[in-house]
């Protein structure tokens, strides 16, 4: 198991009182979050958890909230972005795999994510590392994108797609 870049855990013990964490992640945290998240600059990273005990383990319920800037998917250049993200989840003990060895989890109508509890602990700084992961946009696109592309002589995808050659037959007469 790898060290996470970025940690502070709670123990099933401390969840229990109930208490809430504020998590700022520093200059060499940021910079190696920005490495495994493949971000090109990582201004600010911060993540307010309020921790409590439920039953057979530990609730967690907070809000992440981070200013970057990533590469455009299709152009290489900046696309910064401001990001808040929430999330709800539980950490239980007991949750049993079945014959495949996967632990399956139903989410409840609350929408809570359920997930299996290790060692009676939980790493809070990875949970909102592994939110801020989620949150990203998984394509990120520069608003110059199309026109740079265009001007480069690459086909937008309406030129391009399966459905151009159909829409440029329309209208033409049958042989």
């Amino acid at each position: 198991m790898t060290t996470p870049e970025y940690s502070h855990v709670v123990t099933l013990a401390e969840a229990g009182a109930g208490k809430t964490v504020t998590l700022t992640a520093d200059d060499a945290a940021r910079a190696a979050i920005a490495k495994r998240l493949d971000l090109v600059q990582f201004e600010r990273f911060e993540a307010r958890i309020e921790v409590r005990g439920v039953a057979g383990g530990i609730g967690l319920r907070g809000e992440v909230q981070a200013k970057l800037v990533q590469s455009c998917a299709a152009t290489d250049l900046p696309v910064p972005a401001t990001i808040t993200e929430g999330f709800d989840l539980k950490y239980l003990r007991d949750l049993q795999p079945d014959e495949d060895g996967e632990i399956e989890v139903e989410l409840g109508t609350e929408d809570i994510d359920i997930l299996p509890l290790e060692h009676d602990r939980v790493d809070l700084g990875e949970v909102a590392v592994q939110t801020l992961s989620l949150a990203l946009d998984p394509f990120p696109r520069h608003p110059d994108a199309d026109r740079i592309l265009a001007e480069k002589g690459v086909l937008s995808e309406e030129q391009a797609g399966p459905f151009a050659a159909l829409a440029a037959l329309r209208g033409k007469p049958k042989a």
